[in-house]
């Protein structure tokens, strides 16, 4: 600290702030700090404020590469055919659930294995809305992301007061519950036959084809991930991430942890509500078969491999996970009448190799790269930042 001092490195950070969580993070943002200096930042990049140092877009080129990225993104539409945009449709709807359950899991310390039944009452939610009250389907997306954040409240309020595997058992229980409840909620779900639902609208726009519906996905997901970011950096951010650091020296300094504990679960299942009201309105159906319990261990395994705690791991995740199956069915393709194929029948275990590929893929990652493809990512943008130097 005191050479940090000598150097006027940061100081603001190394003062205490008045804010509980002010003050159980600013000894872990020090060493935080610290270790980006060592490991990503070039020499003589200096932060004066506290302010700097939790600012979105750290450098002016990183302000000009996501508005050329989203430049771009913009022309997609008019670049790839219905097949990609569509993988790129279900990469942003699956992408903002993800970021949803990072900040529950990643950020706050908690864990969820009913990611996806919360994922699915969010597009029942926003059909049952549309068809029984006829509010717009622009209306209903929100809407439906609100009540899935209050049923999330729901289950989180006991859940909030729990820890390691009795969280995970909870968890557990909120999935098969919302399950039983898809299966004989008729009125809400339509039962075991499902229910269809209507295209985007505003006004006499109507996004019913994956040209137009892209960049009514693409909003949504350029507005909850800066709304992400941007929660990281308020008060009630950092006492998320005090609580997943240390919860004890976090209840010390006064931060109430039940609270904090059900909040994430509010939040997260408020992203899934979003994520999941897009997915039913781009599928125009939803069924009950599709929000089981292997589809929260997908959302998991995002998470995982993309990153915990990064807000665009979230979405690199999710990238990774809707690619990952078409990558193996082109590899089938490619050895279609081979003596490989012959040997081990691809043609009629495809399906079983994609979720061989994806149980692969999630232990691999935890064993050689634990911080998922975020961590790959900067040390990628550190290395040519600093190249040909060394440090």
């Amino acid at each position: 600290m005191a050479e940090l001092g000598q150097h006027g490195h940061h100081r603001a950070l190394l003062r205490p702030h008045r804010h509980p969580a002010d003050q159980a993070l600013w000894a872990i943002r020090h060493q935080e700090y610290r270790a980006r200096l060592m490991d990503l930042a070039p020499a003589g990049e200096y932060r004066s404020s506290y302010r700097e140092d939790m600012t979105i877009f750290p450098t002016r080129n990183s302000r000009r590469a996501v508005l050329l990225g989203l430049i771009l993104a913009c022309g997609l539409p008019f670049l790839l055919g219905r097949y990609e945009l569509g993988l790129l449709i279900n990469i942003g709807t699956l992408g903002i659930a993800a970021l949803g359950l990072n900040i529950l899991v990643g950020f706050t310390g908690q864990i969820s294995i009913g990611h996806a039944a919360f994922f699915g009452f969010g597009a029942f939610a926003s059909a049952w809305l549309h068809e029984r009250w006829h509010i717009p389907v622009a209306l209903c997306i929100p809407i439906a992301g609100a009540m899935t954040a209050v049923v999330g409240l729901v289950f989180g309020a006991p859940a909030g007061r729990l820890k390691g595997l009795y969280l995970a058992i909870a968890t557990l229980a909120a999935q098969f519950i919302l399950e039983d409840f898809f299966a004989r909620a008729q009125w809400f779900t339509g039962g075991v036959a499902g229910r269809i639902t209507e295209p985007f609208a505003l006004g006499s726009w109507v996004a019913d084809r994956e040209e137009s519906y892209f960049y009514v996905v693409l909003a949504y997901v350029v507005v909850m991930y800066l709304g992400a970011a941007n929660l990281i950096r308020t008060r009630d951010g950092r006492a998320l991430v005090a609580v997943r650091d240390h919860y004890l020296s976090a209840e010390v300094m006064g931060i109430n942890l039940a609270y904090y504990r059900t909040l994430s679960f509010g939040i997260a299942s408020f992203y899934a509500g979003i994520g999941g009201a897009l997915y039913a309105h781009y599928l125009l159906f939803v069924s009950v078969e599709a929000f089981n319990i292997l589809f929260s261990i997908q959302f998991l395994g995002m998470v995982i491999i993309g990153g915990l705690g990064s807000v665009m791991g979230s979405l690199m995740g999710a990238a990774f996970m809707v690619l990952l199956p078409e990558v193996v069915q082109a590899g089938a393709d490619l050895l279609s009448g081979s003596a490989i194929d012959r040997a081990l029948k691809l043609g009629a275990s495809i399906s079983f190799l994609r979720e061989m590929a994806v149980g692969a893929a999630i232990i691999l990652f935890l064993i050689f790269e634990p911080d998922g493809l975020a961590r790959r990512w900067r040390l990628i943008k550190s290395y040519w930042k600093l190249y040909p130097y060394s440090h």
